[in-house]
């Protein structure tokens, strides 16, 4: 593995997990999930996770497509991914809920739905925001088909998915064991390392608009 691999690796799982940032969502997973058993809970946290990889996957396998089909440059994607990520971090480091993920009108309905909460909203749009979704098209035109970078993408898809599975599954005791201090303090770091990368992506965006004038 070259240097360039390695450090692709780093960014790719790096800016995936924050974006989606599975150990923030811990309080949010069990206030909507307030009424349901552990059972329950330990259910809709594992479609949760698979419904998350399985939309972030098939972003990142189709996002060429999209952009053709919407005539859409890499470049504008990049700098509205960026800006996207910019504004969640902003509100992580307020420690404040971002509403580009969910807001709180979405948790308030899912609380009188009957119906199964794990596509709507836990995996889509709290986990698979549109934040992440941009993070992982934009990863995969950086890979441009490597197949060793193409897997460093999953890979990360998949490492960030098992551990919001883990965290939503175990809910109650990380709730009781992480004070909310703790909690906020960790969104905060992970909102100064997410602005990093947006403004990465903002500047790479430019580059490539300046590229193609």
């Amino acid at each position: 593995m070259s240097e360039a691999d390695l450090k692709f690796a780093v960014v790719a799982l790096s800016a995936i997990f924050f974006v989606i940032d599975p150990l923030a969502n811990v309080p949010i997973f069990l206030s909507i999930t307030t009424s349901c058993t552990p059972v329950q809970r330990r259910r809709i946290a594992s479609r949760a996770a698979f419904a998350t990889w399985l939309t972030l996957s098939i972003f990142a396998l189709a996002g060429g497509l999209i952009f053709r089909a919407f005539g859409i440059s890499l470049g504008a994607f990049k700098i509205a991914g960026g800006l996207m990520l910019l504004l969640m971090s902003i509100d992580m480091m307020r420690a404040q809920p971002s509403r580009t993920r969910t807001s709180a009108e979405e948790q308030e309905e899912s609380r009188d739905r009957s119906d199964d909460i794990a596509i709507f909203p836990m995996a889509i749009p709290m986990l698979a925001g549109p934040g992440a979704i941009a993070t992982v098209m934009v990863l995969m035109s950086r890979a441009a088909w490597v197949p060793a970078r193409v897997g460093f993408v999953f890979a990360a898809v998949t490492i960030t998915c098992v551990a919001a599975w883990l965290f939503m599954r175990s809910a109650a005791n990380a709730a009781r064991f992480l004070p909310k201090t703790l909690l906020r303090a960790f969104e905060r770091i992970m909102g100064l390392l997410l602005a990093a990368v947006a403004v990465e992506f903002i500047a790479g965006g430019v580059r490539d608009m300046i590229h193609l004038g």
